[in-house]
């Protein structure tokens, strides 16, 4: 059977439409697959396993815990949605991934990371990064009460925002393919897979090196239509897109 992987769908209550399709891919697609992972930022923003019994989170989470009833579901946290937590994940019935994870299957070896921990251009995220990963700045953020948490989401992100405005995507930093090669050998493997720089493609990092980029997920405005899904099997890698999308 097939695994499947999906990161940055970017779940948020003021976009119905994305929710919609991932509701329908996991009770088609993915229903026939042997394992799901969703490699990071799955939330547009998730500030605490204490919201997720609350709005579209309560309805995100029952829809992962019945998807995990047929088959395995794997979360890796993204640069969105760090602060996910074992309660969630419990209440879900979904393992956490650890970033970087190496997956055994039809005698290949593929890589997976969310890919933000890559991007050794951007110095001021790297550095933000690090100091939003640690036990002690969790624990100190965490203990706010919500709506604190989301006054400082709301200037962070406003924040980011402002330093993208005029940039598209393909401004952003990207991968470092050095760093990607040296965590390939590493890890022994010649492919991975990831998310976090919405430039969906196959790009060769050295000789017999090749990391595939995952696409965001976005369908609101209504009329738009950006999502995909990378599919494994004996045969290789597939990219397909939801078939419910249309």
């Amino acid at each position: 059977m097939a695994t499947l992987f999906v990161s940055d769908l970017h779940l948020d209550a003021a976009e119905p439409a994305t929710i919609e399709l991932f509701l329908r891919f996991l009770g088609t697609e993915a229903r026939h697959a042997s394992a799901l992972y969703i490699l990071g930022d799955l939330f547009e923003v998730w500030l605490g396993d204490d919201a997720r019994h609350e709005g579209f989170a309560a309805a995100i989470v029952a829809m992962l815990a019945e998807a995990s009833t047929h088959r395995v579901v794997g979360f890796m946290a993204g640069n969105r949605d760090f602060l996910v937590g074992h309660e969630l994940l419990a209440d879900c019935g979904v393992l956490r991934l650890a970033d970087p994870t190496l997956l055994h299957a039809f005698g290949e070896r593929l890589l997976l990371t969310h890919g933000d921990a890559l991007c050794l251009a951007d110095v001021s995220y790297q550095q933000f990064r690090a100091q939003v990963r640690t036990d002690a700045w969790q624990r100190e953020f965490l203990a706010l009460p919500l709506d604190a948490r989301q006054r400082a989401a709301g200037a962070i992100r406003a924040e980011s925002q402002r330093l993208k405005a005029g940039q598209r995507p393909q401004d952003w930093a990207d991968v470092d393919a050095d760093e990607a090669a040296r965590w390939l050998r590493a890890a022994g493997a010649a492919q991975m897979v990831h998310g976090h720089t919405h430039r969906p493609g196959r790009h060769e990092v050295a000789p017999g090196l090749v990391r595939h980029v995952l696409s965001d997920w976005d369908l609101d405005p209504p009329g738009s239509t950006r999502a995909d899904v990378l599919r494994w099997e004996r045969d290789g890698l597939h990219r397909i897109a939801p078939a419910t999308a249309a």
